[in-house]
């Protein structure tokens, strides 16, 4: 079994916010007696830092239990840093990749990793994921936008066709809905999160980015959103509105089976679903492991889709 959504904090990183803890207003807070600490980090997101989260040897324990043969480790979206100045949100990268590198290709046979890159500005992050790359990660995992642009942005095509160069990973995890409509019961999280991923998905769909940068490998978190539930919504207005479908040359459909889906639902159905609209090979185990809100382990499908995003046969690791 795969796992190709899941988090990890190395302790370098944990040292460098330590050493930033002013400049980034990185705060430590035990808010119950049966919790780890909560860790925010610019009065944003915060969330219970887990021992799960940083300790090496007890993430490979529970992956072990789970179940798991390789698991596709990213940072935490808490820490992309996109709304502090770019040479912070640049060291940090720095600091996070290689760090993640070190330990992903000490146990390469279970694990494979993503970077992290300062996506506030373009031009740093075809660097870093350029770096990121050569110390043998697969990628990395962004957010749905930064600098209040989404991700068709002008802005952003350099780093797409760095991107594409490279034929890399990208995994498009969102942030937190700042929308002051969700400020109650835990809706940012519950609505906000999966919507974040669908205005960004439906953007990039309708910009025609994959035909421009097809060696891309672009994965969706959380099922990908409410994007695939509402296609036929996609397909009507380009139907009807020529100019909603200017970028395409091909029918939305099409398009949506050119992304990665993971199966981070908590629903058979929906996963169903999704499989039948995209294809197995286009369909992800994924466990959001940490979080609170994590589905551990993974449902338990075809590791095709992995196969195909990862380069890595699934039978061959079990033997090893």
């Amino acid at each position: 079994m795969f796992d190709v959504h899941t988090h990890f904090i190395p302790e370098d990183v944990l040292l460098w916010l330590r050493d930033n803890e002013r400049t980034v207003q990185a705060v430590w807070e035990k808010k119950s007696p049966d919790k780890a600490e909560f860790l925010t980090v610019n009065h944003k997101w915060g969330f219970e830092l887990k021992k799960q989260f940083y300790e090496e040897e007890l993430y490979l324990e529970e992956q072990e239990k789970a179940g798991i043969l390789h698991s596709l480790v990213s940072p935490v979206p808490q820490l992309f840093l996109y709304d502090l100045r770019e040479e912070m949100t640049d060291d940090i990268s720095a600091v996070y990749n290689a760090a993640l590198a070190k330990w992903t290709k000490t146990h390469s046979q279970r694990l494979s990793g993503l970077g992290t890159i300062p996506l506030n500005s373009p031009e740093k992050a075809c660097a870093r994921l350029n770096e990121a790359m050569n110390l043998g990660l697969k990628g990395a995992i962004i957010g749905p936008g930064a600098s209040e642009k989404l991700l068709s942005d002008d802005a952003f095509i350099p780093f797409w066709e760095e991107a594409d160069r490279l034929k890399a990973i990208i995994f498009i995890h969102p942030l937190l809905s700042e929308d002051p409509r969700l400020r109650r019961k835990m809706l940012p999280n519950l609505i906000g999160v999966p919507w974040e991923t669908t205005v960004c998905a439906a953007d990039l769909l309708l910009s025609g980015i994959t035909d421009r940068f097809p060696n891309v490998k672009i994965v969706l978190a959380h099922g990908g959103g409410f994007l695939p539930y509402q296609i036929g919504r996609l397909k009507k207005g380009c139907d009807m509105w020529p100019q909603a479908a200017a970028s395409l040359t091909a029918p939305p459909v099409e398009y949506l089976r050119r992304f990665w889906f993971d199966t981070v639902l908590w629903n058979e159905k929906g996963i169903h679903f999704l499989k039948e609209l995209v294809g197995e090979e286009r369909l992800v185990q994924g466990s959001d492991y940490p979080f609170d809100l994590c589905e551990w382990p993974p449902p338990d499908i075809s590791g095709k889709g992995a196969e195909a995003l990862l380069d890595k046969n699934q039978n061959a690791i079990k033997k090893r």
